[in-house]
């Protein structure tokens, strides 16, 4: 079993029986995205000779968090998408107000499943969940300075600063919660702090190119979006071969990283190179 049949696996579990917003929570968590997140979560605590249960929890939690926020980022008072993953956003099959519940729900239920995971430690738990806390917060925040941005002149540090809060406090905490139920020391937790500020950003900035570049059908939603809501963007602002060439460098940085850690970076180098290449 690969890492995203894993965590599709016990997100299904964890998501079979919550009531009335069990169908949309089920619809948003459980569809055709990229788990990169997870995975993350997954090939850290393996890299480091981790039991992989002990990483099941993080793994949903950080899912459960992600996908809240699309529900989220997908309405109309936010960025008003109708689409996410190929198939109609969460509030266009089943309304605005369920959409946010959903959402809610999913946030709450990823604090739960880190708090009751009897196969790790008390503190482990409490370090977890102050990781996934402050991630949370990030985000939220990331995405506040984009929707207070759009349509209008930023600079590129606040365009960067941005995007390390919206799409990089996630995955930095993808790779801190890898890292936390492998008992890393602290030099490696260090390497894998860099490794992830550099990954995070240019994941960002990629997404941004594609949103240029793919097609709709690949995609999964609509095409050149970004610049039809007038949202800053690597792009808008530095060019997009600029910002092709920005967001390779950071890539090869996160795999020179990776040659600062006590092991063997094999699977994570593998995962990094896969990123580069990502076309959706």
């Amino acid at each position: 079993m690969n890492y995203s049949e894993r965590v599709w696996q016990h997100l299904d579990q964890y998501l079979s029986n919550k009531g009335s917003l069990t169908e949309a929570m089920r619809y948003s968590v459980l569809s055709a995205g990229k788990r990169f997140r997870p995975i993350l979560t997954y090939t850290v605590a393996d890299t480091f000779g981790a039991k992989l249960d002990l990483a099941d929890s993080s793994a949903c939690a950080v899912e459960m968090i992600h996908a809240y926020s699309l529900i989220h980022d997908d309405l109309p008072a936010m960025d008003d998408d109708d689409m996410r993953h190929n198939q109609p956003a969460c509030h266009k099959c089943f309304g605005e107000a369920q959409a946010i519940l959903a959402g809610d729900g999913l946030q709450a239920l990823a604090f739960e499943v880190l708090a009751n995971d009897q196969k790790l430690s008390t503190q482990s738990r409490v370090d977890a969940l102050k990781v996934l806390t402050y991630s949370a917060f990030e985000m939220a925040e990331g995405q506040s300075i984009d929707l207070n941005s759009t349509g209008k002149s930023i600079s590129i540090e606040t365009l960067k600063s941005m995007h390390q809060k919206k799409t990089g406090a996630l995955l930095d905490c993808s790779v801190q919660l890898g890292a936390l139920v492998a008992f890393c020391n602290d030099a490696d937790t260090q390497v894998l702090k860099r490794f992830s500020a550099h990954i995070g950003l240019a994941y960002q900035i990629q997404d941004d190119v594609l949103d240029v570049l793919t097609p709709e059908e690949l995609l999964g939603k609509k095409q050149n979006s970004d610049a039809k809501k007038k949202k800053p963007t690597y792009p808008s602002l530095l060019g997009l071969e600029a910002s092709k060439t920005e967001y390779r460098r950071l890539y090869q940085l996160a795999l020179k990283d990776l040659d600062g850690l006590s092991v063997d970076a094999k699977k994570l180098r593998t995962l990094t190179e896969y990123l580069q290449s990502r076309q959706f």
